[in-house]
């Protein structure tokens, strides 16, 4: 009677969990379906070469469906976020690794951490409250919205997971190999610049990838901070729209349903699936393979 019981419970975990595999797969199918849809139906009206290769945007005014200035918009926000992220997050983890004491790392992760999990729409109050006031103190001309502010607020948003990950990378490496460097006369500085972060760095390029698929995919701090204007520009100080800022446009009703202007809000969300599903594939690819070399 207890073998039954044992292999009643045992059938009942493996169903439980084989459905909840279903659930995410079944999801993703349901919104590549959703996607494809909708964005056969716009490309049915606009050419496919005209929407990517496009240099102008404006769907509702003059019925214009070149993505590049969204594209462009959303790429100032990933580089400029990473530029600012990579570097200081960096910091904060070899600080973490090397320097902190016990009792500092106590206080220090669940600060870095709750960064993590703050609205984004706080951090994008926090652009333009703070942090445009400031660029705009030094710079007068520079615009209310700006892409160098929503960089910089992105930026802040994906430090928590650039410094965890590296974090986690120094701790993964085995401690007889820095004492090896100890013992042959090498100073903190000395191990961190020659073994830590040469051991590191495919972990540290996992971290940046998929910190890079999560700025591509932010929404609310860059439609508060960055703007809605679309443009092809080298000037990080004006007014940009990044991809998922013209999604929420077009949810906000300025465009009728079911018209093209409607269908082009699938379109770019088509685009921006497949530009984050290849970076997350990318950094996940980065991670086991760092794996297998550490191991």
């Amino acid at each position: 009677m207890k073998k039954l019981k044992n292999l009643f419970i045992g059938k009942f975990i493996h169903v439980l969990l084989l459905m909840s595999v279903l659930v995410t797969v079944t999801t993703t199918f349901l919104v590549i379906v959703l996607l494809g849809k909708e964005s056969l139906a716009f490309f049915s009206e606009v050419p496919i070469l005209s929407f990517l290769f496009g240099t102008k945007w404006s769907p509702i005014i003059d019925h214009s469906f070149g993505v590049l200035p969204l594209v462009c918009g959303t790429m100032w926000i990933v580089f400029g976020s990473v530029i600012f992220a990579v570097p200081v997050g960096l910091l904060i983890a070899v600080y973490l690794s090397e320097y902190a004491s016990e009792k500092t790392k106590k206080y220090l992760k669940p600060i870095l951490e709750l960064l993590a999990g703050v609205p984004t729409v706080v951090y994008g109050y926090f652009a333009l409250t703070f942090i445009t006031p400031i660029m705009k103190w030094v710079n007068p001309e520079i615009e209310v919205f700006n892409a160098a502010s929503g960089a910089i607020v992105v930026g802040i948003m994906i430090l928590p997971m650039i410094a965890s990950l590296c974090d986690d990378a120094f701790r993964s490496i085995p401690k007889a190999i820095k004492e090896g460097g100890y013992a042959l006369g090498a100073n903190t500085f000395e191990v961190i610049k020659d073994i830590l972060i040469p051991a590191s760095k495919s972990r540290i390029g996992a971290a940046t990838v998929l910190a890079v698929s999560r700025a591509i995919g932010e929404t609310m701090a860059v439609t508060l901070a960055a703007g809605a204007t679309a443009r092809l520009t080298g000037d990080p100080f004006v007014s940009i729209q990044t991809m998922t800022a013209y999604i929420v446009q077009v949810t906000m009703g300025d465009a009728p349903a079911g018209g093209v202007e409607y269908l082009s809000a699938f379109a770019v969300g088509t685009l921006l699936f497949v530009m984050t599903l290849t970076m997350n594939i990318i950094g996940n690819k980065w991670v086991f393979k760092s794996r297998i070399r550490i191991a």
